[in-house]
């Protein structure tokens, strides 16, 4: 107890290590982020939720699996990767047809039902990317040097949170853009672009 007291002074720059580093890695583009992003885009904020709440808890799911080494087991099977990356991407492309082909908001009658909590999940624990970062950010930096056990349990508190910050914020960003989606035209355009990203995103991640 004395030793770990001791060690308490000096646990705020890796704590702050561990931020920066789960923004730069976690919170760089990818099929999650885009995901989000693209779906409250085409869905607004309200409608989006569900859909952004899936991919924090299927995140969250990654981040506790990789703490206990389930990842790696998995990894290691026999085509384990390759089944992870083909659900992702198969997912991703479903998701991507039905960002492209939503109606402008304001067209209620042929409004679209939006991804829900259970299509956000399951892109989350496929997502190839996100086992890659949460490794990486895990891996990279020790908040609490010689006890081990409260070492992990900070860590996956801190990226817990962060994983939900930076969901909502990629979340946010693609409601900004909602104002321009009452016009067909521009709704279409912004639609299968953001479709287009996230099939790119995706593929990027696959062939990492």
């Amino acid at each position: 107890m004395e030793n770990l007291l001791a060690s308490m002074p000096g646990i705020w720059r890796p704590l702050a290590a561990l931020i920066l580093a789960s923004v730069v890695i976690m919170g760089s583009p990818g099929p999650s982020t885009i995901s989000v992003t693209a779906v409250g885009a085409a869905h607004g904020v309200r409608r989006s939720l569900g859909y952004a709440c899936g991919l924090i808890a299927g995140t969250i799911a990654v981040l506790l699996m990789a703490s206990m080494g389930v990842v790696a087991l998995v990894a290691s099977l026999p085509h384990g990767a390759r089944v992870l990356g083909v659900l992702s991407a198969a997912y991703i492309l479903y998701l991507a047809f039905r960002i492209a082909t939503a109606p402008p908001l304001g067209d209620q009658r042929r409004a679209l039902t939006a991804p829900a909590f259970a299509g956000g999940f399951l892109l989350a624990i496929a997502n190839p990317k996100a086992y890659l970062a949460i490794g990486a950010v895990l891996a990279g930096t020790t908040v609490i040097a010689g006890h081990q056990g409260l070492d992990a349990i900070v860590k996956i508190a801190v990226l817990s949170a962060m994983i939900a910050v930076i969901h909502l914020c990629w979340l946010l960003a693609g409601v900004s853009l909602s104002r321009f989606l009452h016009d067909p035209v521009s709704s279409r355009l912004i639609n299968v672009s953001m479709a287009a990203i996230l099939v790119a995103m995706t593929l990027a991640a696959l062939m990492h």
